[in-house]
């Protein structure tokens, strides 16, 4: 299976990017390459020529608050890496994109024009023996372009009161967590800080754990072996979804997948996960399969 299986509009090869290296190299602001690492140490070991670094916990989580960056400080953080607002962005990192895709899914978010992802991202770029770089990239600062507020797609993001409010009707929540955290035998994956005070899963998820999208050099199944995964797990295209995990990075590769990749009209990413769910008092919680 090859990206071209998928629309090279929201997926790309690592072909695809070693093929325009050159441009991504540039200083001109047409096309930008980042990798979006929670461990910044890989991208210091070597990265894709002309790829940005970014850092996950300080550039696409806010200083204040725990959540996602708001508008003003996305513009920022774009122009600071030589985007505008017809930019190409193709993101990649590590953790098999966990943290790339909820880039991706932010700047969906908010309403860049093009954003993509490439496919298998730094394990596979590395693995295969793609060009490395050790140089650290500062394309010239530019002007965002235009503003990000409001969100340009607000369908994309489940609140905690949007889970509340489907609790019992027909959204089909995937919870894409270890089993372990889905039973509630642990609230976090080990060597994880970050957790909750209650274990367990929203009432009547489904347990689609987020690997099951990938094959094992981490590049995206192929289409039909993809569809295969939801449909035996019940999961339908006409059906309304709300994705998460724990910090909702995880839940944004499968709502990739899902939105993406197979086109389902309807899928949304709780990205306050079970970090908020799990610790706030009062909220209905099942354990066990």
């Amino acid at each position: 299976m090859t990206a071209s299986s998928y629309p090279e509009s929201v997926l790309v090869s690592p072909d695809w990017v070693a093929e325009r290296l050159d441009r991504f190299e540039s200083d001109d602001p047409g096309y930008r390459l980042l990798e979006v690492d929670v461990n910044t140490a890989f991208y210091d070991t070597g990265h894709a020529p002309g790829a940005v670094k970014i850092d996950w916990e300080t550039d696409l989580r806010a200083d204040d608050r725990h959540d996602i960056v708001g508008a003003d400080e996305l513009e920022r953080l774009l122009g600071d890496c030589g985007i505008t607002d017809e930019t190409t962005v193709v993101v990649y990192g590590d953790d098999s994109n966990w943290f790339a895709a909820h880039m991706y899914w932010q700047l969906t978010y908010y309403g860049h024009p093009d954003v993509r992802i490439m496919d298998g991202g730094r394990g596979y770029w590395v693995d295969h023996g793609y060009p490395l770089s050790t140089a650290s990239v500062s394309p010239p600062t530019v002007q965002y372009g235009r503003s990000l507020s409001p969100p340009a797609d607000p369908s994309i993001r489940a609140s905690r009161e949007d889970v509340r409010d489907a609790i019992g009707t027909d959204t089909v929540f995937v919870d894409v967590r270890l089993p372990e955290e889905y039973r509630g035998e642990i609230t976090a994956p080990p060597g994880t800080n970050e957790t909750a005070m209650r274990g367990g899963h929203l009432p009547g998820a489904k347990n689609v754990f987020w690997a099951d999208n990938v094959r094992p050099d981490m590049r995206f199944k192929s289409p039909a072996a993809l569809r295969e995964v939801y449909r035996a797990h019940g999961v339908e295209p006409g059906d309304d979804v709300i994705v998460y995990c724990r910090i909702g990075e995880r839940s944004s590769l499968t709502w990739f997948a899902l939105s993406e990749l197979l086109g389902y009209e309807s899928v949304r990413n709780y990205d306050g996960s079970w970090t908020e769910w799990g610790n706030m008092i009062g909220t209905p919680i099942e354990t066990g399969e």
